[in-house]
């Protein structure tokens, strides 16, 4: 009996071991072949497949909504002026209020204006005999055009990086005299790595638009920029491209084709520079845009990057806007001599202005118009042949409940005014269990409906399964991937940004590097760490979409990556 036992537990143990060698065979062959990227592939699909069957999902019926079929209204998103801080308060009861570009008016070393301006508010000077003085408000080149174009708010003067955005103001109707054309010298340039530029030496001979246009186009290059309705150099580059491809009609059929194809290839347009340079730094481009300024105080860059300077010079021109009386053009007048002075152009030397003074700009001014037009060129072409699939996640958990969910709502009624026809549109709700509310489609005037329809029928409550939601915004993609393999994938998320249930990101994150996916997200009186922790996976942007410009905000974010 004992033999017999002793016999059927060699046997057993002989049988375990020829199955674990004929499974681990099995599993060695089946990947004979195949490239890593294809085994990488495979595992990612299994992996997702295990973490979307552990969810529960609910597909709600579509639900259909009144649509706005006007334009969206930049007036009624920006939020009021108030949003942008003085950083220089007038001393006297005569004075103008200035717009300033952020490299002058900012802090530290972009903070050269206000030190120049207060200096100037306290050097008692007079006209008509009464003391004068200046109020700069910090304020974006694009951003500030955009309160101006609009009627939201026109202060007496602007001085924006550029004469790009001077000729838009001019062509929107409203008076823009230019009082002066410089008050700091800067230069927007091409910033490539080391190697990446030396390649480019020796393949063109030079580094100029032409070369890395050309690079870029031939997937030789992995270039970004930044939003050319928002950024002066993302606006100058979109300019420059377009003249190489066709200097005598920037929007004629040859500069369009050309453009297309360089856009194609183009893997990453930034919301704003700060992203651009996360995103130089993470190592996932090779060049991108960036103003002299900001180039030479940032160490991180000078020493491993070569600059190359390209488009129109960025000395930040000073304009009077409207009907001003005689008072206010003798202040600015008076303003733009004493910022003249050597001892300040020095300063502004200290800080990064005033290099790079033997460039001239390559191009002839465009009229504002032109300008406009080249912007609509962009938003139709930007994503060359790709027409993208997003899908909107949005957080209806108990925390939501209240001033944060209607506002994410507005966000996205408002928002989706940006979103490109072309494209395709889903949205995922959630709380402990996620619900697929509209699924993937085509956004013409149905899915338009449809996407109102569900928007208006979230309602708040239960707990917060975050990375539940993503799952699914990524099964959806995938499926809709394998329908439509040449579709471009985007997330966005809008949350708290509080998770206490279903799965952690540490649970998703090499499922979401796998993907390659960015996730978005618009934060909500929100834990903004956790929600930019999520973005930084694949160099996406992370809004914290405040009260006040929430609509702003998203709309510029849709209008660059939709």
């Amino acid at each position: 009996m004992h033999n017999r036992a002793r016999f059927f537990l060699v046997a057993g143990g002989l049988i375990a071991i020829v199955f674990l060698l004929v499974y681990a065979g099995v599993s060695l062959t089946s990947n004979l072949g195949k490239s890593k990227a294809q085994v990488s592939a495979e595992d990612s699909v299994k992996r997702l497949l295990k973490l979307y069957s552990r969810i529960e999902v609910t597909t709600e019926a579509p639900i259909k909504g009144p649509i706005d079929l006007n334009p969206a209204n930049v007036a009624e998103s920006l939020p009021d002026i108030a949003k942008f801080s003085v950083s220089v308060d007038n001393a006297t009861p005569d004075f103008v209020e200035i717009f300033s570009s952020t490299e002058k008016s900012g802090t530290g070393v972009d903070g050269w204006l206000n030190s120049v301006a207060n200096d100037f508010n306290r050097a008692g000077i007079q006209i008509d005999g009464r003391p004068v003085s200046v109020k700069l408000r910090n304020i974006a080149s694009g951003t500030a055009a955009d309160y101006i174009r609009s009627g939201k708010y026109i202060p007496d003067a602007y001085t924006p990086s550029n004469e790009l955005w001077g000729e838009m103001v001019k062509a929107s109707g409203v008076k823009a005299e230019l009082i002066a054309n410089r008050l700091v010298g800067n230069v927007p340039g091409i910033v490539l790595t080391r190697s990446k530029y030396d390649e480019l030496v020796a393949q063109y001979g030079t580094v100029n638009v032409r070369a890395v246009i050309d690079a870029v186009a031939g997937n030789g290059l992995a270039m970004g920029y930044t939003d050319p309705f928002a950024s002066s150099t993302g606006l100058n580059f979109l300019v420059a491209a377009l003249n190489t491809f066709d200097g005598s009609n920037l929007l004629g059929d040859k500069a369009v084709q050309g453009f297309e194809q360089f856009q194609a290839n183009v893997p990453f347009i930034a919301s704003t520079t700060l992203q651009m340079r996360e995103a130089a730094k993470s190592g996932m481009l090779d060049g991108f845009v960036l103003e002299y300024q900001t180039y030479v105080n940032a160490a991180d860059f000078k020493s491993g990057y070569v600059f190359t300077p390209f488009g129109f010079r960025h000395d930040s021109p000073l304009y009077a806007l409207g009907e001003l009386p005689r008072t206010k053009l003798d202040i600015l007048r008076e303003f733009a001599r004493f910022v003249a002075q050597d001892r300040y152009q020095q300063s502004a030397r200290e800080s990064g202005f005033n290099g790079l003074e033997d460039y001239r700009s390559e191009l002839p001014l465009p009229e504002g118009g032109l300008l406009s037009s080249a912007q609509k060129l962009w938003k139709e072409k930007k994503d060359g042949s790709k027409p993208i699939a997003a899908v909107f996640v949005a957080d209806v958990s108990g925390s939501m409940a209240g001033e944060p969910l209607n506002r994410l709502k507005e966000s996205l009624l408002q928002g989706q005014k940006f979103l490109g026809k072309d494209n395709s549109i889903g949205l995922v709700s959630y709380s402990r269990d996620v619900s697929i509310r509209l699924p993937i489609g085509k956004y013409d005037t149905n899915q338009q409906s449809m996407f109102v329809g569900a928007v208006n029928s979230l309602q708040a409550g239960g707990d917060t399964a975050t990375f539940d939601g993503i799952v699914v915004a990524l099964k959806m993609l995938q499926d809709e991937i394998a329908v439509n393999p040449s579709v471009k994938p985007l997330i966005f998320v809008l949350s708290d940004g509080e998770t206490n249930a279903g799965y952690s990101l540490k649970d998703i994150k090499e499922l979401i590097e796998a993907y390659g996916v960015p996730v978005y997200t618009i934060g909500y009186n929100a834990n903004i760490q956790a929600l930019e922790s999520i973005s930084r996976i694949n160099e996406a942007a992370s809004l914290n979409a405040d009260t006040d410009d929430v609509v702003y905000k998203i709309g510029n974010l849709f209008n660059v990556q939709m």
